[in-house]
């Protein structure tokens, strides 16, 4: 079977998609929804006409379920599904009425409720333990330098609710030197598709001097999974939602780097992830601690097979 999924595209939304349908055993396509300049300006649920507001959005006629992220791509995934006649599954909180999708998949932080609502505590997303042996395999070499413990780090970027600018990247950089030097730990950070190029500049000027190197790469040379699948310790900013759940879903220790700014939303995520003893705030004094690898993504995936009959 095959889902189709739509969403704006951005990296997070996507992996939620692709790790619902892989998760459960469908073959899965991306098409994104790209907004005309005029309706850019107005939220997607009081457009009238949905599909006249986006570029034409053509699905594969083998398609058996539209899976649709966020309330813009809810609004074009719930007007494509019925021009299709096709169960759709929405995931994040659509911000409409829950009744107009087949199923809703929300995080425990969305605070929303139905029959027709399954809760996850971490976003969804394609990581499995299958793919991180394989990533380990192919980046211990390359992201060791030796046998002591392996600090990842992962920076996102501002976003409009969190700021990471240079003095941001400074405070950040000074305590991950700090840390890894109390602990005796190596480390490496990448940032992301976000991360402002004058950060990466200083996270290169001020870690590698101290030994952490700042890797990027794309396709078969990104080391985001390696760094996932290697660490000991994972360190990951606040600002996403997307990769602290992916760092939950290894067996390594997860740290949240605190950034200037503020969302409800994700302190509630950050304190689901907090009660479960999962992940901890940064700081330099910490150690290790004992923990389990945290993701619903299975148990939603099976729940929504099983719900609309897959």
């Amino acid at each position: 079977m095959k889902a189709t999924i739509i969403a704006e595209d951005f990296a997070g939304m996507r992996a939620q998609g692709a790790g619902l349908a892989e998760k459960a055993g469908l073959e899965w396509d991306f098409r994104p929804v790209r907004i005309k300049p005029f309706w850019s300006r107005f939220p997607a649920r009081y457009w009238p006409s949905p599909l006249r507001c986006v570029d034409p959005i053509r699905i594969p006629e083998d398609t058996d379920l539209i899976i649709c992220i966020g309330g813009t791509g809810g609004v074009i995934g719930r007007a494509v599904a019925r021009r299709e006649g096709l169960p759709v599954v929405q995931i994040q909180n659509p911000r409409m009425p829950v009744g107009k999708f087949d199923l809703v998949i929300a995080n425990t932080h969305d605070g929303i409720s139905g029959d027709n609502v399954l809760i996850s505590r971490n976003a969804l997303h394609p990581v499995t333990p299958q793919k991180l042996d394989l990533a380990h395999s192919k980046w211990e070499g390359r992201l060791k330098q030796d046998e002591r413990l392996l600090l990842s780090v992962l920076i996102g970027g501002a976003n409009g609710r969190f700021t990471l600018g240079p003095a941001e990247a400074e405070k950040i950089a000074e305590g991950l030197i700090a840390f890894t030097m109390r602990n005796a730990m190596q480390a490496v950070l990448t940032p992301s598709r976000r991360t402002d190029p004058e950060v990466v500049a200083i996270f290169r000027e001020r870690l590698e001097p101290h030994g952490i190197a700042v890797l990027t790469g794309s396709g078969d040379d990104n080391p985001y999974m390696g760094m996932l699948a290697c660490a000991d310790m994972i360190a990951v900013t606040t600002d996403s939602v997307s990769m602290i759940s992916e760092a939950a879903a290894t067996s390594a220790p997860v740290m949240i780097l605190p950034l200037p700014g503020r969302s409800s939303r994700i302190s509630r995520f950050v304190k689901t992830l907090e009660s479960a003893g999962r992940v901890k705030w940064f700081d330099a004094a910490l150690t290790p601690w004992k923990t389990a690898p945290l993701d619903d993504t299975p148990l939603v995936a099976r729940e929504m097979h099983r719900r609309l009959k897959l």
